[in-house]
């Protein structure tokens, strides 16, 4: 047990059980990870002291931030206490994802909305993020033309595809979105309904026709720039940032 998890006030059968949970919480599988995640935290404050010290970790062993960690910090984000609080504004100050950008963008805006759950601001943030990767002009008119795409610095694409991934258990994003593409032969057809983004020859309506949480089919977001048609789609899932 880690240092700062006290565990002098527990029950012989409560230490045995946080214990468990911390075994699993490190080294199971993604599933049994958060199934120890929600326990942890319906264990009040021993609970979210393991937490911590499973984030605070994986941090100090720089291990590739995984969903695990997202689902870790946006319970820890929950918790009405102001040591929680503390922790993570000393530990984790724009949250688990590294918001590294090349042309001076500030992702956190959309890490908050992420982090959150808030999938249809996300998701509005994330296309005005892409218009400032395109510039003024772009800013001014709203959407990206896809000729814009094949400028965007890879690695502002690998973070706002890092914060949809690891804040949507893996569920949502650009890399999702392009496997699945892949999978179907790049066929848009087979695509479209596949994500949820059209039913029976007819296009998904926005934004009453998406799915903004969890229960949305892999790939179902971000929408980017779905609804000005495929060109500007099809440069970002063509973009060298996922084969890089």
């Amino acid at each position: 047990m880690p240092d700062f998890v006290n565990t002098s006030t527990q029950l012989p059968s409560e230490a045995t059980d946080l214990t468990q949970l911390q075994s699993q919480l490190e080294s199971g599988s993604e599933k049994m990870q958060l199934q120890a995640l929600a326990q942890l935290i319906a264990a009040d404050v021993p609970g979210q002291q393991v937490i911590q010290s499973f984030l605070q970790s994986r941090q100090q062993q720089g291990l590739a931030v995984t969903f695990v960690e997202g689902r870790a910090y946006e319970l820890l984000l929950q918790v009405d206490r102001p040591e929680v609080q503390s922790f993570l504004a000393h530990h984790f100050t724009q949250g688990v994802v590294s918001l590294r950008s090349e042309a001076g963008i500030d992702y956190e805006p959309l890490q908050q909305r992420l982090a959150a759950q808030d999938f249809l601001e996300a998701d509005r943030l994330t296309l005005q993020k892409l218009c400032e990767l395109a510039g003024d002009t772009a800013i001014r008119r709203k959407w990206v033309y896809f000729t814009e795409v094949e400028s965007f610095p890879a690695i502002d694409l690998q973070t706002i595809d890092a914060l949809w991934s690891v804040h949507s258990e893996g569920k949502f994003g650009f890399r999702v979105q392009r496997q699945l593409w892949l999978s179907v032969g790049k066929n848009w057809d087979i695509l479209w309904p596949k994500i949820n983004w059209k039913a029976d020859k007819a296009w998904t309506r926005y934004p009453d026709g998406f799915t903004w949480d969890l229960s949305a089919p892999r790939g179902h977001l971000p929408l980017s720039n779905q609804l000005r048609g495929v060109q500007t789609f099809n440069a970002l899932l063509n973009h060298p940032a996922w084969t890089t």
